[in-house]
């Protein structure tokens, strides 16, 4: 039987160092439980960093990457493709957008966005300008055009030179954003729900109030919901809570529920910008990922997954906040949209984190006291319950 120890080393000497693994290798999952070698079982709140919505290994995902499979997996971009077609229908479908660009990542599709907000504004607009304005505890990516963008310097470190053309602002204030703006600003890169940022949503007024400045200066007002979109955060895209049309929309982690799979959707203004040799990829949305993504928002749709998320989400986050009444000193917040959950500990909470894991549960902890959830759409409510358990003890043992 295969160890953990025996993983573990195999893995120092055959790959790059690039990842803080957690102590735990599974070798098998289903919904929301995951197996690793010997046997044990966790309930997993992570979902692949917001990636698994539907649970893993869906049986009807499974059935048509099977029939999909045996049909046609790939062509490169070459060719018309009718998975494809049928993908940004159904994707375009759940928005005001017009035009589809599909890639592998988040990051390719946040660099997309970028791309496309610089070409349409010197191509289309005449404009020559070319800066992005992002903002402070944001997270678009890890390649070097991303990583500009992130804006951080613990994902910049011995990356110099940086790319240019990147602004950041403080996040929450729109004077800033204001002050920000000049002639070279071509456009404003923002998450709805911050996640890496310790899940930080906008209130509605700091949103309305970001995409009228964008409107007012005439530049593109992009929306990162990687992590936020696909029925997440109790709306099929975060921005539909507030009422917002923005010009760029990006996509990626659920789409095709764990298949790689990246998508920048646009108006049919915006979209202007690209013409054909302007932007390419060869593996984006090869026949067997689009129609995985397709039936992935075809059950979102029908299982009406964003309003699960939405009702099973703020029914746990009043629980966890009950929690945080009986216990003063121990949680200081609670933030939020349906299932896009960070719990803000008054402390450091690596030991939390730790003891949750030996006890069964996965999930993340990020900015440092910001433990981070992100379960399935499909997650047993009692799973919810199961761990809200488990953290009152560990509170409970910690004030004591």
């Amino acid at each position: 039987m295969t160890t953990f120890d025996e993983l573990k080393q195999r893995e120092e000497s055959l790959l790059c160092r690039t990842y803080g693994r957690y102590p735990l290798a599974v070798a098998s999952a289903r919904g929301s439980v995951l197996t690793d070698f010997s046997g044990r079982e966790y309930i997993d709140l992570l979902s692949g960093i917001a990636v698994t919505n539907l649970g893993h290994c869906h049986p009807a995902l499974a059935e048509v990457m099977h029939a999909q499979a045996g049909r046609l997996v790939h062509l490169s971009n070459l060719f018309y493709q009718q998975e494809q077609l049928e993908l940004a229908e159904k994707l375009l479908g759940t928005t005001h957008l017009g035009k589809a660009f599909f890639c592998n990542s988040g990051a390719e599709a946040n660099e997309a966005a970028i791309k496309l907000a610089r070409r349409y504004a010197q191509r289309v607009k005449e404009r020559d300008a070319g800066t992005v304005i992002t903002l402070t505890g944001a997270f678009h990516g890890r390649t070097l055009a991303t990583v500009a963008a992130t804006g951080q310097a613990k994902f910049q470190d011995g990356f110099a030179p940086i790319p240019q053309g990147f602004r950041q602002v403080e996040w929450g204030s729109l004077d800033a954003l204001e002050a920000a703006m000049d002639d070279d600003v071509v456009a404003v890169l923002a998450e709805i729900v911050q996640g890496e940022g310790g899940i930080r949503p906008m209130t509605p007024e700091y949103a309305q109030g970001v995409q009228d400045i964008c409107r007012r200066h005439g530049v593109l007002f992009m929306v990162d919901e990687v992590q936020s979109g696909m029925c997440r955060t109790g709306r099929f895209w975060a921005f539909q809570h507030y009422g917002l049309t923005p010009d760029v929309v990006t996509s990626a982690k659920a789409l095709a529920n764990g298949l790689p799979m990246g998508a920048m959707l646009a108006t049919d203004e915006a979209a202007k910008g690209f013409e054909p040799g302007s932007h390419a990829t060869t593996f984006g949305a090869g026949a067997l990922v689009s129609a995985v993504a397709a039936r992935v928002v075809d059950i979102m749709q029908q299982e009406k997954l964003a309003e699960r998320a939405e009702r099973v989400g703020g029914a746990f986050m009043a629980d966890v906040r009950s929690l945080a009444a009986r216990l003063p000193g121990t949680i200081q917040e609670v933030r939020g949209l349906g299932l896009m959950i960070g719990i803000v500990l008054t402390f450091p909470g690596r030991e939390v984190w730790e003891e949750l894991l030996r006890r069964g549960f996965v999930l993340n902890l990020t900015q440092e006291r910001v433990l981070r959830l992100l379960p399935a759409l499909t997650v047993p409510e009692t799973y919810l319950q199961d761990f809200l358990t488990a953290l009152e003890e560990i509170l409970n043992e910690r004030t004591v």
